[in-house]
This record gives C-alpha cells, structure tokens and sequence, in this order.
C-alpha cells in the first residue's frame, strides 16, 4: 500500500493559449480542471497504473468538494478531512512551445485541531511496510513539525517515508531519515547551497542530503534526465522524448512511477523515467499512462565531469511545477 499525503491541495484549472500578452485579453480555446496537490497527482498516477494507493487531503469549501467529487469520479480512494477555510485553486496557462505560466494561490490556514486530525487520518491508513508519501508545499496555520510528526509516526509503524517538498520543510525533516527525498535541481542547490554545473556536482550534492539524514535521493533535472543515490548504488537516467507538451506533474510521475517500479536501484529509475517520458506528452497535470515505445537509458558508471544543461527548464523531463 502506497498512502500520500498533500497538506495544501489545489483545483487546478489548465488553459491552453496561442501567446501570453501582458496587460491583454488573452483566449483560451481549450480549457479542464483537475484535483491536484502533488500527493494527489502520485495517488492518481499510481491508481491509473492499479498500484495500491489511497490519498489523504484537507478539504474546505466548494473547491474541496470539487476535489474529491473529482476523486471519485476517477474512482481514486481518498480520506478528506474537514477544515473550516476553502481549499486553494491554481491556474496554468500552458502555450503550444510548452512554455507554462502558473498561478498559484497560497491556500487555506489549518488550525492544530485541523492539522492533528490530518496527522491521525494519514497515519491510521499506514501499515508495515507500507510507504508514506508527503508531498509538496505545507499551508499556513499549525503545520510546523507536521512532516516530521509523520515521518516519526510512520517510522514507528515500519513503514517507509518519501519526501517530496522544497525549502525549510525539505531542510527540517533531513535529520529524521527519510527513506527518500525528490528534490529537483533547484531545490537541491538551493538546500545544499552548491552551484549544480555538471553531474558529479549533483552527486556531490545528493551524497550530502544522505550525510543530512536521507536514505536515498532521487534527484530530477529536468530535460537531463535524474539521478538517483541509494544503497544499491549511483545512477544516472535520461528519456527520450520527441515532443514535449507540458512538464506540469512530470515530477510527480517520476516519483510515482519509481515507486511503482520497486523505489530502489536501477529498474525504479528507468520505471519513474518512462512515467515522466509519458507525462510531458499530454496536456494538464495528471498522468494518462505510460507512453509506448519510450527509451531510457540508465549508466551507474557516471561521468562525473559531464556537463549539465540548464536544469529544470520549463521544457524539462522531470522538473515539473512545485504546487
């Protein structure tokens, strides 16, 4: 059983557009909603796949019911708890070069009531062995230690943690061992505080975040592929992809499918790959599936030296949009 967890969902509303003029009215011909929040979009990507999963969100107001009516109608299995302030929603403009405008509202305030209650729901869905998947941004309110009350209480459950925020949540919960973290390149420059120009700088700096407390690091670098670092060993992956449409959600299909793939060693990374290949081919947030005929390629003997283009570019594989 896979259980995430997304503190700050959102509805996310994409609109595809020709060009976005400043200061114009801009048409959107073609326009969906979603459920989103990045634990929403693992759960999506790994039900889509008939992976186990259940997703646990706050839910207020009207959005919140939009969300899990959403839910249930992609029959995704959800435990929504109550909170009094309405759920946040997102746009996305998206333009045919696949250059993505996002705007993100910051959301709801959870009360210590209000986020105890989402502490209890997530943990009570956890069993041995089970993973743990806390995702993105952490709203306003109680929710300081709210990670690492989960990490703490799935450890005591014998059940695996992955991690997948930015900034001081990401620098907080490093000491409680995570059993893995997905920071893009950005984040983990920005963490490790490394100018990240070839790929022995990346390793240099995931082997950090493990020196900090992580198990494993699977960092995404957008159209270069990702790197992962655990106890089977270093490796380095890139997809193949002829046309990129969008890169909204790819890193949340890289997570879901490494996990899908078994979350350790060479076969997970090319399985989180292939999930990503498939996530920038399509329009919107969630994933519809694995492409066919995606290649990937995976080295554990890295160059060190190799030097990286600009990660995560709005183009990029893997990098996605932190929601």
């Amino acid at each position: 059983m896979i259980v995430t967890v997304s503190p700050n969902p959102s509805l996310d509303r994409t609109m595809c557009i020709e060009h976005l003029r400043h200061g114009d009215v801009v048409r959107s011909p073609r326009s969906y909603s979603e459920p989103s929040g990045k634990g929403v979009n693992v759960a999506v990507a790994l039900h889509a796949n008939a992976v186990d999963v259940v997703t646990v969100l706050p839910a207020g107001g009207f959005t919140g019911v939009q969300i899990t009516g959403m839910l249930s109608d992609l029959d995704v299995p959800y435990v929504a708890v109550p909170i009094a302030q309405e759920i946040r929603s997102n746009v996305s403009l998206v333009e045919p070069d696949a250059t993505v405008t996002k705007i993100n509202e910051v959301g709801p305030s959870l009360s210590d009531a209000e986020a105890a209650a989402l502490i209890r729901e997530a943990l009570e869905q956890v069993g041995v062995d089970d993973w743990l998947v806390l995702c993105g941004t952490l709203p306003d309110g109680a929710v300081e230690r709210l990670y690492i009350d989960l990490v703490e209480g799935a450890h005591g459950r014998t059940a695996r943690v992955a991690v997948d925020t930015s900034g001081p949540p990401l620098r907080g919960i490093l000491p409680f061992g995570p059993d893995l973290v997905k920071p893009n390149a950005s984040e983990l420059a920005e963490l490790t505080g490394r100018a990240l120009e070839t790929l022995g700088d990346v390793v240099d700096a995931a082997e950090e975040l493990r020196r900090r407390g992580a198990r494993a690091v699977l960092a995404s670098l957008g159209s270069d592929g990702a790197i992962l670092l655990d106890d089977s060993g270093c490796y380095f992956g890139q997809a193949r992809v002829d046309r990129v449409v969008s890169a909204v959600g790819a890193g949340d299909a890289l997570l879901a499918g490494f996990l899908a793939g078994g979350a350790n060693g060479r076969h997970a990374l090319r399985e989180g790959l292939a999930w990503a290949a498939a996530a920038v081919q399509h329009e919107g947030t969630l994933y519809r599936g694995r492409a066919p005929h995606t290649r990937v390629d995976i080295s554990d003997d890295l160059d060190r030296n190799r030097a990286l283009k600009e990660p995560c570019t709005a183009a990029g594989l893997a990098a996605g949009s932190r929601v």
